[in-house]
């Protein structure tokens, strides 16, 4: 009898069973990308499985024509829509990442039999491959008065096969007991250890020639064993039996397989890169299964093998220790609780706060009352201490505050609406950080550190903590913060307030959840999630800010440190412009700047080193190096690549001018339909390079071209009308320097601007 009759004619053997439906995960989980489908019917479908090609994990080991075990197929014939692995018969009920489990369904092997004979037959085969089935939560169950039944398989190193059965017997069906599988009408046992593959098969002793009247099946099933349980009903299958006329409900029953990620270990995976626990996690090595599974760190949820990593529960909105719920302050990773201005104590549930209001009286007036002056005289000389202390402290921070040109400030404040700007006090932002806590530091750079914080009411902040300030910039720095508080571009980085209590002032940013343009391009995974038409959005989103602080604001503002370590990404990939520690307004009717040079090694305006004389060409040339970042997922500098790969702009200026640009592109970009949009998005990156700043296009220039080539898919530049003795490239003029610069002395014809428009991609 084929598959389908079974099917369609036995589960009157279930029918009386307990359903088995396991509750699918209420939370929604998190899909490699928003282009994923993140569920199949009513199932939830979480990274690293997946329905979609590049939407689930892919072993190293597997190449494409074999079965992954990622891989999800989704059947829309059933309503709703079921899940099945690839290959597998097994449909899925749930997945779950914090216990790495896999609920499946399935049928159960049984035979049938009337007046002696076998009509019904069926015999199950459970395939899990590189998978386990739980051994501490499934159990192997038989069920009849005449039965015996058995499986058989292997372990998933398939080094030690294993087979074991157990039978039962009852001669009336008052015989059993229900809720108690004993032995008599149902026996069960444990399922060995890392068993990925077995066999199980239901047969009688007698053709239940003897107990047919009240149990004509065998049946044997392996059960998630929380969800079993046997009732006396089971046996009493004849008003179930098969009539020539009527089909039957099919059941099913559920299994709990334990999962894992690849062959590897923790620490080879994690030394070769290939390692899916990411931020907040924990990689271990599970018992009885190959490679590793990943744990989001405590203190934090979320899935842990997302390249986004896990994210800080917050305590205070769950149950704590904290005496009230406004006490209570999440941290990264933890919570504590403080009590409020004016009372001492803990602030939890076994210490709680208490009011400093006359409470230090209390102990003078006993302690004198027993004669003790001279402890009197200590507490109160304490108290006094501690009054001058806080006097002192506050005394510094009101100096530091004008030394940082926070009277300026006002003063520059006064008649304009304060919502633009808030000035937080020191203690503002050290109960934000936790008093700046290492385990709040979210990044360091060439001018400072950012640290993570988190406000009374709830709201993320970044802090960025400057490593120096100039006593003599003071106005300026003052004039550019209410600047840049009043900048309003969805893709520049918010600027909330500014605290100007501490030594050197900290600027208080809106906090960006997703990490910089960087990590994304130089993690390869995080890498495979940023496409073509996300790539060319993100460069025509920077391209826009840098043009809009360039030519639309009142007052200009040069940037100086563009680079992808500056860009951040939001949870939806649109791009903030980050980090204006450098940046340089552009006083009216003055085009150019005399400042010392800074920026970072590999994205520096070659004329701007030389000159020392910033311009807003000098951001179009860094921003020239971001758009080669984004073509081909290299550094801007790599002193681990050969000499003449060292230096990005370098390398590629140097393969476009022999015809090879497809040769460092990035690969996971190169398609048949974008083509004819990275050739002009390569061949405007060759013109941000331009040696001489006047000859670089603006960034107004370089937006509109952008906007031109995400509309027509191919935007051709066309040189023909510039005199070619004006062009000249990174390739030629200016030597090495160790100011930060990359370029080289390469012979200067090796570049022609005159052939932007002609060259192809690929070798010649």
């Amino acid at each position: 009898m084929d598959h389908a009759t079974v099917v369609r004619l036995t589960f009157v053997v279930f029918s009386m069973l307990t359903p088995f439906i396991a509750g699918s995960d209420v939370s929604s989980p998190l899909v490699l990308s928003p282009t994923c489908t993140d569920k199949c019917g009513n199932v939830n479908i979480p990274y690293p499985f997946g329905i979609e090609e590049g939407c689930y994990y892919k072993d190293q080991d597997i190449d494409d024509s074999s079965f992954n075990y990622y891989k999800v197929v989704c059947n829309d014939t059933f309503d709703p829509p079921v899940p099945f692995f690839d290959t597998s018969a097994l449909g899925i009920v749930n997945i779950t990442v914090e216990t790495s489990e896999i609920r499946f369904k399935h049928d159960i092997s049984f035979s049938c039999y009337s007046e002696g004979q076998l009509t019904l037959n069926f015999t199950n085969w459970i395939r899990a491959g590189r998978f386990t089935l739980s051994s501490s939560k499934n159990i192997f169950v038989a069920i009849g008065c005449d039965t015996y039944a058995w499986f058989t398989g292997s372990r998933f190193d398939s080094s030690r096969p294993y087979s074991i059965g157990c039978m039962t017997k009852c001669d009336d069906l008052e015989d059993t007991v229900d809720g108690n599988c004993n032995g008599v009408g149902c026996c069960q046992l444990f399922i060995p250890e890392a068993a990925n593959d077995l066999v199980i098969e239901a047969s009688s002793f007698g053709n239940h020639s003897e107990v047919e009247s009240f149990n004509p099946c065998s049946m044997g099933f392996a059960v998630e064993k929380d969800e079993f349980r046997f009732y006396k009903n089971n046996l009493s299958l004849r008003a179930y039996r098969p009539q020539e006329d009527q089909g039957f409900e099919f059941r099913w029953v559920p299994i709990v397989v334990d999962w894992s990620i690849g062959t590897e270990s923790c620490s080879a995976a994690q030394g070769s890169g290939s390692c899916l626990c990411k931020k907040n996690t924990v990689c271990y090595e599970p018992k009885n299964q190959t490679g590793y599974v990943c744990k989001c760190g405590d203190g934090y949820f979320g899935n842990p093998y997302h390249p986004q990593g896990c994210t800080d529960v917050d305590e205070c909105k769950r149950d704590n220790d904290c005496e009230k719920s406004e006490y209570c302050v999440n941290n990264i990773g933890g919570y504590h609780c403080q009590c409020p201005k004016g009372y001492r104590g803990e602030g939890t549930k076994t210490d709680k706060c208490v009011s400093n209001t006359n409470a230090w009286l209390k102990p003078v007036i006993i302690t004198a009352g027993g004669g003790g002056g001279i402890i009197v005289l200590l507490g109160i000389a304490f108290i006094l201490h501690l009054k001058h202390g806080k006097r002192q402290l506050r005394t510094m921070r009101e100096n530091f505050f004008k030394q940082n040109g926070g009277l300026l400030l006002h003063q520059k404040l006064s008649g304009r609406s304060m919502d633009a700007l808030k000035v937080f006090t020191a203690q503002d932002l050290e109960i934000a950080t936790n008093n700046y806590s290492d385990k709040f530091i979210v990044g360091r750079g060439g001018f400072g550190v950012v640290y993570k914080g988190i406000l009374p009411n709830n709201q993320h902040i970044a802090i960025k903590r400057s490593l120096k300030v100039d006593p003599s910039q003071v106005e300026q720095f003052i004039n550019e913060v209410i600047v840049l508080s009043q900048i309003n571009n969805k893709n520049v980085v918010k600027l909330i307030g500014c605290c100007l209590e501490t030594e050197v002032p900290l600027l208080v940013y809106e906090y960006i959840t997703n990490g910089t343009l960087y990590d994304h391009l130089d993690d390869a995974v995080k890498a495979s999630i940023l496409t073509w038409s996300m790539r060319l959005r993100i460069a025509s989103e920077i391209a826009d800010v840098l043009s809009y602080l360039h030519s639309t604001i009142l007052i200009p503002i040069i940037h100086r440190d563009i680079k992808s370590m500056n860009i951040l990404l939001d949870q939806n990939y649109t791009a903030k412009v980050a980090d204006f520690g450098a940046s340089r307004l552009v006083p009216e009717d003055q085009g150019q700047l005399a400042t010392m040079v800074l920026g970072t090694r590999g994205y520096l305006d070659p004329e701007y080193m030389q000159t020392s004389e910033l311009t807003e060409k000098s951001d179009v040339y860094s921003y020239g190096v971001v758009l080669l970042e984004l073509l081909t997922r290299k550094k801007a500098i790599a002193n681990d690549r050969p000499e003449i790969e060292r230096c990005l702009a370098m390398h590629f200026l140097v393969t476009m001018k022999e015809g090879r640009l497809l040769n460092i592109l990035d690969k996971n970009i190169v398609r048949e339909e974008t083509i004819e949009q990275i050739q002009p998005v390569a061949n405007l990156a060759k013109w941000c390079l331009m040696l001489k700043g006047e000859d670089r296009p603006t960034m107004k220039e370089v937006a509109v071209e952008l906007e031109n080539i995400k509309k027509k898919g191919s935007h051709p530049w066309n040189y023909n009308d510039r005199p070619p003795e004006d062009d000249e490239s990174l390739l030629g003029g200016f030597q090495r320097t160790d100011t930060g610069g990359c370029s080289s002395g390469v012979e200067s014809d090796l570049y022609d601007p005159r052939l932007v428009s002609t060259l192809e991609i690929g070798g010649r």
